[in-house]
């Protein structure tokens, strides 16, 4: 039997095969997981998918190819026989995320935000500016987690979705639809995962991430 399903997706490198991809599915109602008052569960909000990268013809092949992890698409998914593949696809946004899994010699700006993070306080985070006085990114800072848990893992994986991180910045600045990069980096020599948003993935503070630890 033949389904179709079309929603708003973002896309993920898949944890499982390097010939897939992981969408998640946005959900139409924002959900915070960082915000203790909110109660839905992010495993409900966005649910995963595995779609095949190749198999595809012409234009449609042409754009499943040329997806970057951190789009955000509009999709059509068929599914025949329990498989999903994709049969309608446009690019809604092109932020793109960057996952650096041993990273050194971390900036200054991100250790502050730590050291500003309260001892009870899982999460902090700071704006910060260009030489011109603009605002060119937003950082978080995470502490890491005891045990075999590795929050860095499952942001890469989506099971933490970075969606509502984008959000907040969305609601607080005047470009809500600029296509951002994200860095999630797991410093060897911190207690703490950065996720570092340029608000522009093509300006100054996006480039100089990409160079010094990409």
């Amino acid at each position: 039997m033949e389904v179709t399903t079309a929603g708003r997706f973002r896309v993920y490198r898949s944890p499982r095969d390097g010939d897939e991809l992981l969408l998640l599915e946005l959900p139409d109602e924002r959900v915070d997981w960082t915000d203790p008052a909110v109660e839905t569960d992010a495993d409900d909000a966005y649910s995963p998918t595995y779609v095949p990268r190749t198999g595809y013809d012409g234009d449609l092949a042409a754009r499943v190819s040329a997806l970057e992890p951190g789009n955000e698409i509009e999709a059509t998914l068929r599914w025949d026989d329990g498989d999903p593949r994709f049969e309608e696809l446009s690019v809604r946004d092109r932020t793109r995320f960057r996952f650096v899994g041993a990273a050194t010699g971390l900036f200054e700006a991100a250790r502050e935000t730590w050291r500003a993070t309260g001892d009870s306080e899982a999460i902090g985070s700071r704006v910060t500016y260009g030489t011109d006085g603009d605002p060119n990114a937003v950082l978080y800072v995470f502490a890491k987690q005891p045990g075999a848990r590795d929050l860095f893992d499952e942001f890469g994986d989506g099971v933490v979705p970075v969606d509502p991180l984008l959000d907040r910045l969305d609601d607080e600045t005047d470009a809500p639809d600029a296509p951002r990069e994200v860095f999630v980096l797991r410093p060897l020599d911190e207690e703490f995962v950065l996720v570092a948003i340029a608000l522009d993935r093509e300006g100054l503070f996006a480039r100089t991430m990409r160079d010094t630890y990409c």
